[in-house]
C-alpha cells in the first residue's frame, strides 16, 4: 500500500538525510519523505544549528562532532560515524587526535554511554561532566545533540530501510512477515479507560519531573528564554523540562519545531498510533515519565488503554490487532537495533496495511523519542504523586 503524496513545495533537497541516503530526486524514497516536508526542513534546521559555530553554549564544534561521532558508534552506525569523522577532519581536528584530555574523554564517555543504554546515566553521571568544567548550558547542549544524533541516527536507518524496499509490489525476497500472529490473545480484566494502571513499574497516572541540575530561573531569563518559554507550554514557567532545556534556548526552539512537525501533521498516521509508537519507545527505553504522558495521550484518543496495558506488561506481545503489534514490534527494532533495520521491518508495516506515509510517520514518531526519552532520563528523573 503506497498513497504516495508529493508535496506541492518540497523541501529543498539534498539535506543531510538524503546525502547520508545516496538519495537523488529520482529515488522513491526521496519521493515519499516529501510528503513531510516540515519534518525535513525541521531535521536539517536542528543540524544546522547543532554543530554551527554560531552557537553559543561553550562547546566547541569539534567537542560536538567527536560526540556525536561517538553517538553513532555506539549504535554501530558506521556511515555515520564517517560523517561526523570526515567534518572533524574538515575542521583541522584529526579524529586521531580528539579525546585525549580529560574533558573530551568525558564527553565522550558520556555520550557514548547514553547512545547505547539511556538508562545509564544519572546525577553522578552529570557531576562527573560537572566536575571535568563542563558549565549546565554545556551540559544541556551535549544531552540535546546526543538525543539530537540518536534520532538522526534511526532516521537515516529507516529511510534506507525505504529505498531499500522500493514501492508496494517491487519489493523482492523480503518473504512472509514474521512475528505477528492474529490468534492474539487480551489480557483478561483490564481497567476500564479513564482508571490509572500500574503494571511492572509503569503508570498512566500524571507523574511530574525533577531536574538534576540547575533551571533557568524565569525572574532572571534573558528575552530569548522568556521567548521560547512562552512559546513552548502554557506551563513552562513552572515546568523543570522547559527550565532546564531554556538554558539553550535556539535549541528548544528548533527542537519543539522538529517535535511538533513529526506529532501533528495532518493526515498519514493517526494520532492515536503515533502516540502508542512513542509509549512503545518509551517502554523499551524504560522512560516511566514519557511512558506515561503518551500513555494518557493514546487513551484520550483512542478512548482505550487496552493496548497500553499491554504494553506495560511486555511490548514483545503488545497489540490487540495485527495493525498495532506492526508498530511496536518496529519501533522496538529501531529503538533497539538500528543499525539492523531493514526492509523486511517496513514490509511488515505495509502488510499490516500502513501506507508509506503512515510507515514514514511511524518512523518520525519513533525516532523522535530516541532524543526525548534521552533528555528526559538523563537530565532528571520521573517524581510519583504522594499517596493522598
Amino acid at each position: 500500500m503506497t498513497d504516495l503524496h508529493t508535496a506541492s513545495s518540497p523541501a529543498a533537497s539534498p539535506d543531510v538525510i538524503d546525502t547520508l541516503a545516496g538519495l537523488a530526486s529520482t529515488d522513491y524514497a526521496w519521493q515519499v519523505r516529501q510528503a513531510r516536508p516540515a519534518v525535513i526542513q525541521a531535521t536539517q534546521a536542528c543540524d544546522d544549528l547543532i554543530f554551527s559555530a554560531a552557537l553559543s553554549g561553550g562547546l566547541s564544534v569539534a567537542e560536538r562532532l567527536d560526540a556525536a561521532r561517538a553517538v553513532a558508534l555506539a549504535n554501530a552506525l558506521d556511515g555515520l560515524a564517517r560523517h561526523y569523522a570526515d567534518r572533524l577532519n574538515a575542521q583541522g581536528e584529526p579524529v586521531q587526535t580528539t579525546g585525549t584530555s580529560a574533558r573530551s574523554q568525558a564527553i565522550a564517555h558520556f555520550s557514548a554511554s547514553v547512545a547505547s543504554n539511556p538508562l545509564s546515566a544519572d546525577r553522578e553521571a552529570l557531576a562527573a561532566l560537572r566536575n571535568h568544567g563542563l558549565t549546565v548550558p554545556e551540559i544541556v547542549m551535549l544531552a540535546q545533540l546526543v538525543g539530537y544524533v540518536a534520532y538522526q541516527g534511526r532516521l537515516l536507518a529507516g529511510v534506507r530501510a525505504l529505498a531499500e524496499l522500493g514501492p508496494a509490489g517491487e519489493a523482492t525476497g523480503l518473504g512472509p512477515a514474521g512475528g505477528i500472529s492474529d490468534s492474539f490473545v487480551h489480557p483478561a480484566n483490564l481497567p476500564a479507560p479513564g482508571q490509572a494502571l500500574d503494571i511492572n513499574g509503569y503508570t498512566s497516572r500524571t507523574l511530574d519531573w525533577k531536574a538534576w541540575i540547575p533551571v533557568v530561573d524565569p525572574q532572571t531569563a534573558t528575552p530569548e528564554q522568556n521567548a521560547i518559554l512562552d512559546a513552548s507550554h502554557p506551563k513552562a514557567r513552572s515546568s523543570d523540562f522547559y527550565l532546564l532545556l531554556a538554558h539553550q534556548p535556539e535549541v528548544l526552539a528548533q527542537r519543539s519545531a522538529a517535535f511538533n512537525a513529526i506529532m501533528y501533521s495532518s493526515g498519514g498516521l493517526a494520532r492515536a498510533e503515533r502516540e502508542l509508537a512513542t509509549a512503545a519507545v518509551s517502554r523499551v527505553n524504560g522512560c516511566v515519565y514519557c511512558l506515561s504522558v503518551h500513555a494518557q495521550r493514546f487513551e484520550q484518543l483512542a478512548k482505550r488503554n487496552d493496548v497500553i496495558a499491554q504494553l506495560f506488561a511486555d511490548p514483545a506481545t503488545a497489540g490487540t490487532n495485527a495493525r498495532e503489534r506492526a508498530i511496536i514490534q518496529f519501533t522496538t527494532v529501531l529503538t533497539q537495533q538500528p543499525a539492523q533495520t531493514g526492509a523486511a521491518d517496513l514490509q511488515a508495516l505495509r502488510q499490516a496495511g500502513l501506507s508509506d506515509t503512515e510507515i514514514l510517520d511511524a518512523l518520525h514518531a519513533s525516532a523522535l523519542f530516541a532524543w526525548a526519552n534521552r533528555l528526559m532520563l538523563n537530565l532528571g528523573e520521573a517524581v510519583y504523586p504522594q499517596a493522598a
